[in-house]
């Protein structure tokens, strides 16, 4: 597995020096022995739900109308070439006028460089509205309609992969659907500040929370986690590292060192993962989700 952390992406230069550095790191990680290698959450745009508009249709230069489209081609046609499999995450926009729809959406290609799958984002943090107090914008909910795809896994790479995108990584249910199927190894792109300026209280511990959250879900699923950061400074957004990959036992392999382009890549057992659904999290043999519901019942909720 090759783990591509990405610089932020210029906002005046257009798609292709994004997709060249994209190359560089694919040809990169093929020349390392890597299969398959994660880009970040929206890789080819920077992250422009920091910024309020009045017409969302002032931002569809950020969003793809087609994939591929001309501009990531190239990376599609490597792909083909090389023999290497790629997570990539970007603004998906689907038809037009009042009836468009914009997700946030990731897609798994094959080492033939067709796609295999597609996963758009159902966790989207931040706000709708205009807060001109602030010094910048967390607008995922103006910019994004939740996603609908569900938490979906995929037969490819010799394993059960599946798919989430930042904000998802946060919350027990994204890992345990896919657990539930047997996920093998989940890819993960994420954009994250270094503080959100709304709530300052845990901006402390916001890199220590990005690594609780993938080894959390990796070792309670019994899954390789590849977790992968759009880093640096991105307009006025300081965005963390931090990006890393993450065994079946919740251990971090390997972790980025700096916040800039960097490749990481580490050999990813898929039999492990069978080792603990086997033993510690064989769910047919110790999870009691009847228990879980008797709870719900008693407390007046619905249970998940």
């Amino acid at each position: 597995m090759a783990a591509a952390q990405m610089a932020a992406a210029s906002p005046y230069t257009g798609r292709k020096p994004v997709v060249d550095r994209m190359l560089a790191m694919m040809r990169e990680a093929k020349a390392r022995g890597a299969d398959v290698i994660v880009y970040p959450e929206l890789a080819l745009t920077p992250f422009f739900i920091m910024h309020w508009v009045d017409d969302l249709a002032e931002a569809d230069v950020y969003y793809e109308k087609a994939m591929p489209n001309p501009d990531v081609q190239p990376l599609f046609d490597e792909a083909r070439a090389l023999g290497i499999g790629f997570y990539l995450g970007y603004a998906e926009l689907i038809g037009q006028g009042e009836g468009a729809k914009r997700f946030n959406t990731a897609i798994l290609v094959g080492k033939t460089g067709e796609i295999i799958g597609k996963y758009r984002k159902v966790h989207l943090p931040g706000h709708a509205d205009y807060r001109p107090e602030l010094p910048f914008q967390g607008l995922e909910k103006l910019y994004f309609e939740v996603g609908d795809t569900g938490f979906g896994t995929w037969q490819a790479f010799g394993g059960v992969v599946g798919m989430c995108i930042c904000n998802d990584r946060r919350w027990p249910e994204t890992y345990r659907v896919m657990g539930l199927q047997g996920v093998e190894l989940v890819m993960v792109g994420y954009n994250t500040p270094t503080s959100v300026p709304w709530d300052t209280t845990f901006d402390h511990l916001t890199e220590f929370h990005n690594h609780l959250s993938v080894q959390a879900g990796a070792y309670q699923n019994s899954s390789w986690v590849v977790s992968v950061a759009k880093t640096g400074r991105d307009g006025p957004l300081d965005l963390i590292g931090g990006s890393c990959i993450v065994s079946p036992g919740g251990e971090i392999v390997m972790t980025a060192q700096t916040r800039e382009d960097e490749l990481l890549v580490a050999a990813c057992d898929l039999d492990l993962a069978q080792k603990y659904k086997r033993s510690v999290f064989d769910f047919s043999q110790h999870r009691r989700t009847e228990h879980y519901r008797a709870i719900c019942d008693q407390i007046g909720v619905a249970a998940a």
